[in-house]
């Protein structure tokens, strides 16, 4: 197997399953560089996609990219488990918690978008403030 560009303390990391792939050690957690990490590791947001959620587990290995500035935590796909779903309260909490942030306090309406929190007005009343400050 080719030794990944750029990384020359690269080393063959043994994996749970006894397969063995090139990275580095990284604060207690092997790390491997962008596109090079092996199959049955993924991040949370590609967990989420397949509709899996970490279940309780700690990340098993890092993926890093430009140049060890920015990483993201990698999980077991074999130890997933499926995301839960929200029960109907949970649900109707959070439409009501979105319908709060789109409460506009100066035309006292609900906006097309969420309003600033630091103002509480929509884009259209933030419009006329800044017209009438002017």
């Amino acid at each position: 197997m080719r030794r990944p560009y750029g990384w020359r303390d690269a080393v063959m990391i043994q994996l749970w399953d006894g397969r063995q792939a090139p990275g580095r050690w990284i604060s207690g957690l092997p790390a491997f560089r962008y596109g090079w990490a092996p199959d049955g590791l993924a991040t949370r947001r590609q967990l989420r996609a397949n509709g899996l959620c970490p279940g309780g587990q700690e990340p098993y290995a890092l993926l890093v990219w430009r140049h060890d500035r920015a990483f993201a935590w990698l999980y077991r796909l074999d130890l997933a488990q499926p995301r839960p779903i929200p029960t109907p309260a949970q649900q109707d909490a959070l439409a009501r918690a979105m319908a709060a942030r789109r409460w506009c306090a100066g035309c006292q309406r609900h906006a097309d978008h969420c309003v600033a929190r630091s103002t509480g007005l929509c884009g259209d009343c933030m419009a006329k403030a800044a017209d009438n400050a002017a």
